[in-house]
């Protein structure tokens, strides 16, 4: 199994940004891909961004150019940096693992983009 704890959402104004930290823990060694997906009220989850253990990376066409995607395999982390951030960004955002086994998710972490 594997755990994942988030952090690093909230509040901010259009033009802002936030950065998102996603720790995980237990099984990390079967784990091949990680990323961010991200639900808004009313609106299917979405991947918003991906990395794998390579470094590739992929981006939804709506945060390119803004978000970045990026991992620190010491601390068995993955970051989403988020600038220029936009009122459509506004969702709840999930971290992924993609196992060998099962996908996995974290709690989700509220961000508001809001004047």
């Amino acid at each position: 199994q594997v755990q994942l704890v988030e952090s690093g959402g909230g509040l901010v104004q259009p033009g802002g940004s936030l950065r998102l930290s996603c720790a995980a823990s237990g099984s990390i060694y079967s784990i091949y891909a990680m990323g961010w997906h991200r639900q808004a009220p009313g609106k299917e989850r979405e991947l918003v961004a991906r990395i794998t253990n390579n470094g590739i990376t992929k981006y939804t066409n709506s945060v390119k150019g803004r978000f970045t995607i990026s991992r620190d395999n010491a601390k068995n982390t993955v970051y989403l940096q988020m600038n220029s951030l936009k009122p459509e960004d506004t969702a709840v955002y999930y971290c992924n693992a993609m196992t060998t086994a099962n996908p996995y998710w974290g709690q989700g972490t509220q961000v508001t983009v809001s004047s």
